[in-house]
C-alpha cells in the first residue's frame, strides 16, 4: 500500500503487525516524525506502528521514542587510489585486475531498450540466489523498464559487458549526503571473471570523481555476502532506527519485542539449522 503525501509515499507491509514507513527513507531525513503520524491518523491509513530511521551520517539518537541500531554496509570514500592501494587487499586488487584480463569492460550505461533486455535476462538467468528464491525471477520486459525506470532520475548505471554483452550492472543512487547501490548484480555464468569486484571498483572511482563521501552497499549481512562486502572495504555503520505506536496493538507488540516477528527471539543455532533447510528445499523445488 502507498499513499502519496507532499510527493512523498507512507509504505504499510505486514499482516498481523501492520508497520508504516517512508517509502524513500534512503532519501529523506524525517527531522518531524510527528507529521506524518498525524498524517497517518487523520488519512485512517491502517498501520499499527511508524517506523524511521536517522541517515548516515547521522549516528547520534535524537528522538525518545523506542530506538534500535539498523547496521548498514558503508564505504568512506577518500579517493579511488586510496581504497584500491590501501582499503581493500592484494586479493581483491587482483581479482580486479583479473576481471581486465578477461576482457570484462566497465562503462556508464544508458537506460535504453538494449541494457533493459540484458538486466531482464540477468533477472531470469535463475530462480534461485544466495540460497532463496530470486524476487525478480520471472519478470518479462516491460514490467522491468517500467519498475526499474522509477528512480532513474536519481542513478547512473553501470555497465559490465563481455564481447557486447550486458553481464552485470550497478544502478547507482544519489542520495545526497552518500550514494547508494540499489541494484548490483552479475550473470553466475560469468562468475569466473570477477565482475561484482569490477563494478564496485567502478563505483568507488565515481564516487571519488564526484566527491561523494560514502557509497552503500544497502543492509550489513553475515555470511558470504557479508564477507564479500567486508573484502571490498565497506564497514558497518549503526544508525538509529524508531519504532512508534499508533494502535493498542502496536503498543503490545512493542512491549513484547514481537515487531520483527519470532525468528530474532529463536536462538542462533536453531535458526542457523532452519535457514540451511530452507535452502536446501528451495534448492530441490526451484532448480
Amino acid at each position: 500500500m502507498k499513499t502519496s503525501m507532499e510527493n512523498r509515499k507512507i509504505e504499510v507491509s505486514g499482516k498481523f503487525i501492520k508497520i508504516a514507513r517512508l517509502g524513500e527513507e534512503w532519501y529523506v531525513d524525517v527531522t518531524n516524525p510527528q507529521i506524518f503520524m498525524d498524517y497517518i491518523r487523520t488519512n485512517r491509513i491502517k498501520a499499527d506502528i511508524l517506523t524511521f530511521w536517522q541517515r548516515l551520517p547521522d549516528v547520534t539518537p535524537r528522538h525518545n521514542y523506542k530506538m534500535e541500531w539498523d547496521s548498514i554496509a558503508v564505504l568512506p570514500v577518500k579517493n579511488f587510489n586510496y581504497w584500491f592501494t590501501k582499503t581493500i587487499s592484494g586479493k581483491e586488487r587482483n581479482l580486479i585486475r583479473k576481471a581486465q584480463k578477461k576482457g570484462v569492460v566497465i562503462k556508464l550505461t544508458r537506460y535504453d531498450d538494449q541494457f533493459v533486455k540484458g538486466i531482464t535476462e540477468i533477472f531470469n538467468e535463475t530462480p534461485i540466489r544466495q540460497g532463496k528464491p530470486f524476487w525478480h525471477y520471472g519478470l518479462d520486459y516491460n514490467t522491468v523498464k517500467s519498475e526499474f525506470s522509477q528512480n532513474i532520475h536519481r542513478e547512473q548505471l553501470i555497465g559490465a559487458y563481455y564481447d557486447e554483452e550486458l553481464i552485470g550492472f550497478i544502478m547507482l543512487a544519489n542520495a545526497g549526503k552518500y550514494a547508494m547501490m540499489t541494484q548490483i548484480l552479475s550473470k553466475i555464468a560469468h562468475r569466473d571473471k570477477a565482475v561484482n569486484n569490477a563494478l564496485i571498483a567502478k563505483a568507488v572511482e565515481i564516487c571519488s570523481e564526484n566527491n561523494i563521501p560514502y557509497l552503500v552497499y544497502a543492509k550489513w549481512v553475515y555470511g558470504t555476502l557479508g564477507d564479500f562486502k567486508k573484502n571490498n572495504g565497506f564497514e558497518k555503520i549503526d544508525l538509529p532506527r524508531y519504532y512508534v505506536p499508533l494502535t493498542i496493538w502496536g503498543s503490545i507488540v512493542l512491549k513484547l519485542n514481537l515487531h520483527h516477528g519470532i525468528i530474532p527471539l529463536l536462538p542462533d543455532t536453531l535458526v542457523s539449522t532452519l535457514i540451511k533447510l530452507r535452502n536446501k528445499w528451495y534448492s530441490r523445488k526451484l532448480l
